[in-house]
């Protein structure tokens, strides 16, 4: 398989006030095409940070980040983005949904503003895919927490990108939800060939990634 991602000697440092706090040291990781990863360790030992940076939503203090042979790091931030809005799908724990907009027209947004053929259609797809044909039309406070991490899926991989990232995509549902949205997020990734790199606490979803790594005080274990 060849390689879709590379981070060669990433190092992420904040400024408060006087302090210097360094989130992430020296973080060297290669991802193929088509693999699964999940990323383990403390609250606050610079996971999100990662997943962040490989989305290019931050910027590294120094090192590099390869995606497709492009090296992001040293592109402007619209270059930056038109890569993500075509190549990278995020999914949040919060799930991030405009309240406003129904769960088909969460989707459907994503997809116009990629001036996608009948995005409509396509979103409607998706979502019944997801077993949420029947909640096309109901706004994100009418749905569980499962449904409305269903409806961020598949606003996420609406583009089907390269590659998915999933920060703690379970964290905030229960046991039942959580095991069903695993089973959607892997069983998809199978069948479309993307590649995913999910951050989780929970260590059944973890060990179901053909690769685990551990992250403990801003480093690779």
């Amino acid at each position: 398989m060849s390689t879709l991602l590379k981070l060669k000697k990433i190092n992420l440092k904040y400024q408060t006030g006087k302090d210097n706090i360094s989130v992430l040291k020296d973080i060297n990781l290669t991802t193929k095409k088509k693999e699964t990863i999940s990323i383990v360790g403390e609250s606050g030992s610079g996971k999100t940070s990662l997943i962040m940076l490989i989305g290019g939503l931050e910027r590294p203090t120094s090192g590099k980040i390869y995606f497709q042979d492009h090296e992001i790091t040293k592109l402007s931030e619209d270059e930056v983005s038109k890569i993500r809005k075509k190549n990278i799908g995020i999914i949040f724990q919060s799930f991030y949904l405009i309240p406003n907009y129904t769960a088909l027209e969460n989707v459907t947004l994503i997809l116009e503003l990629n001036e996608f053929k009948n995005p409509e259609k396509e979103a409607k797809s998706l979502l019944d895919r997801f077993g949420l044909k029947h909640r096309l039309n109901n706004l994100p406070s009418q749905l569980s927490g499962g449904e409305q991490q269903r409806v961020a899926i598949a606003r996420a991989i609406a583009m089907k990108p390269e590659l998915i990232l999933a920060d703690e995509p379970t964290g905030n549902l229960d046991t039942e939800n959580s095991d069903m949205i695993s089973k959607i997020l892997f069983r998809y990734v199978k069948e479309e060939g993307s590649s995913l790199i999910m951050v989780t606490h929970d260590p059944k979803l973890a060990n179901r990634a053909s690769r685990k790594i551990k992250i403990k005080d801003g480093k690779i274990k």
